[in-house]
């Protein structure tokens, strides 16, 4: 079965979501049973009208009287539970699909991210996740529903009149296969568009968000505002071609419910004349055509929600199917005791979507770490820094040579297990919209505010900490946004602290300062972290006579290593990215060479 036709998407989905089948067949059987309520009440109601118009003995109308009574109290009751239901089914099922979806999403990142879009993949978690309920809700139910009453409608006309059973046959099956069938087609194109755009959209909402001060202090807020404008008009024009579609069919439906009242009426108005069929029966089976539309009346809007419902599950599923960056060992190797020295051998990696020959890819990295050694990998930008530096944290996957945590390769070891021994503080650590206790406790939840404090003091924030208004319940703001560039930085290396990473990575932590602040946050945390094993990733040259040794990386290999005096004297790379660096500008002609 092709995993992408709609059976097989359904399917996969099905799997997803687990268990919970018995409750949606529950569902569906209540949803019957309601609509069984509701042709009886039709029936018996068109039976009790016509039959009292005769005036007979009151006695003769009980049974049916009791019968209009029982099926409009079974109707509205069986409709309310079979609504409490197929919703909690539907509910329980997205919680499921929304966790594994958010499970799914661990393992690709950061590797295997960057190939989604940010507001691409917000709109597959929210929009495409959200849409999967309508399967239950708006597809498979009223399609057990309406092939439930329709059958049932049909048998019973027919036990009165066979002619109007086959009218009756002929328009359900126009209303009920043909009309949702050429929905489903003249929207099928629409709503595969209607998917694209609206992602495309949500993808520009979010840059906008993000790069809401560049925009307004360059001036180009209104142009950008203009073109997801335009691009929010496309969506509304989509939206639109698909509701005409939809709403065309639901006309000829409409059509197709007053044909088989016709038709019932004309073969029934012939069969009382030939005594055939009593009046009484008649009004029986001019209405009860109507009580069989009314169930079919939702498979229009089903066979739309079909076709959105199989283009969000291909979305997800194929989210789902991306395969992790660093593939997990199928039998869990405990790690080795510690202490645990970290050597590369040979080692090369690259990002995921990219070629292990292009900008950023690293191959042939010797490294060996240890308590109390730390090490600087310096270069220019696109060196392959960063690519290191998520490698040493399974972030990526080595493409040729070892990579040994102690004794054990770390392709034994699952991912968790190596990053609780060696932790990354990036250039980007994220501080969250919350307090700054609350930011220190992601690295150790169960620590006291005298550790924080402690944390914060070796990272040079003490004097900073007394000064805020609430000190550690002090509310950051949306990415730290109260605090300083320095500070922010600061906060992320006391968090990395607190995390007591045996063996610690920090990658650009002084990118985008300014000189004096980059020189002392970088002996800072050099000497925070002077028992454990450190790698200072930075293109920034500073401070760097404090560290055993410096790895020179250019285009993706290992150029020149040495102590920071050695490779001085050397007149290499290294010399040549100093006098880059720190070669006296315009409006500055200092130079701490």
């Amino acid at each position: 079965m092709n995993a992408k036709s709609p059976v097989g998407v359904t399917r996969r989905l099905a799997e997803l979501a687990g268990t919970g089948h018995n409750q949606f067949f529950a569902a569906c059987g209540l949803g019957l049973l309601a609509a069984t309520c509701g042709v009886g009440l039709i029936a018996c109601a068109a039976w009790l009208i016509s039959a009292a118009a005769l005036q007979p003995h009151l006695v003769t109308l009980g049974v049916a009287i009791v019968g209009v009574r029982a099926f409009a109290i079974g109707k509205a009751t069986l409709r309310y539970v079979e609504r409490l239901v197929s919703h909690d089914a539907a509910f329980r099922m997205l919680a499921r699909i929304r966790a594994r979806f958010i499970a799914a999403l661990e393992p690709l990142s950061p590797g295997a991210l960057p190939m989604f879009r940010r507001g691409d993949l917000l709109d597959r978690m929210a929009a495409d996740v959200d849409a999967l309920q309508d399967l239950p809700l708006r597809v498979l139910q009223p399609a057990v529903v309406a092939i439930g009453v329709g059958v049932m409608s049909v048998g019973l006309v027919a036990a009165l009149l066979p002619g109007a059973a086959v009218a009756l046959l002929s328009t359900l099956v126009i209303a009920g296969v043909a009309i949702p069938v050429v929905t489903a087609w003249a929207n099928r194109r629409a709503e595969a568009m209607q998917s694209a755009a609206r992602a495309e959209l949500t993808a520009s909402v979010v840059t906008l968000l993000r790069s809401r001060r560049e925009l307004v202090a360059y001036g180009a807020a209104a142009e950008q505002l203009e073109a997801a404008g335009a691009q929010d008009a496309e969506l509304t024009r989509i939206a639109r071609r698909a509701a005409i579609a939809t709403g065309f069919g639901a006309g000829i439906w409409t059509l197709c419910a007053g044909a088989a009242v016709w038709a019932a009426l004309a073969l029934g108005t012939r069969a009382v004349r030939d005594g055939t069929l009593t009046g009484v029966a008649l009004a029986v089976i001019v209405l009860i055509p109507l009580a069989a539309f009314e169930a079919l009346q939702a498979l229009p809007a089903a066979t739309l929600a079909h076709t959105r419902a199989h283009r969000s599950g291909t979305r997800v599923l194929e989210l789902l199917a991306t395969p992790a960056p660093v593939p997990e060992p199928s039998a869990h190797c405990p790690l080795p005791p510690s202490p645990w020295p970290v050597t590369l051998r040979d080692a090369g990696a690259h990002w995921p979507g990219g070629d292990p020959g292009n900008e950023g890819a690293i191959s042939g990295i010797d490294l060996d770490l240890w308590p109390g050694r730390s090490v600087a990998v310096v270069g220019a930008s696109g060196a392959g820094k960063s690519t290191l530096a998520a490698m040493l944290v399974r972030f990526i996957d080595l493409d040729t040579g070892t990579f040994r945590l102690g004794t054990t390769d770390v392709s034994r070891l699952w991912g968790d297990d190596v990053r609780r021994v060696v932790g990354l503080c990036g250039q980007d650590a994220h501080l969250f919209d919350s307090t700054l206790r609350e930011n220190l406790r992601l690295a150790r939840p169960e620590c006291d505010d005298a550790t924080l404090l402690r944390a914060l003091d070796q990272a040079r924030l003490t004097d900073w900490v007394t000064r805020l208004p609430s000190g550690l319940d002090t509310h950051l703001g949306e990415g730290g946004i109260t605090a300083s560039e320095g500070e922010r930085r600061r906060i992320a290396l006391a968090r990395a602290l607190l995390a007591e990473f045996p063996v610690i990575v920090f990658d650009e932590p002084t990118a985008n300062l300014d000189p004096p602040t980059a020189e002392a946050l970088a002996r800072d945390l050099l000497a925070a972290t002077s028992d454990r094993a450190t790698v200072l990733i930075t293109h920034r040259l500073t401070a760097l006579d404090a560290v055993d040794e410096i790895i020179v990386i250019d285009n993706g290999r290992v150029s020149e290593r040495g102590t920071h005096a050695e490779l001085v004297c050397a007149g290499g790379i290294y010399t040549g990215l100093r006098r880059a660096a720190f070669r006296p500008g315009p409006t500055d002609g200092s130079d701490d060479g």
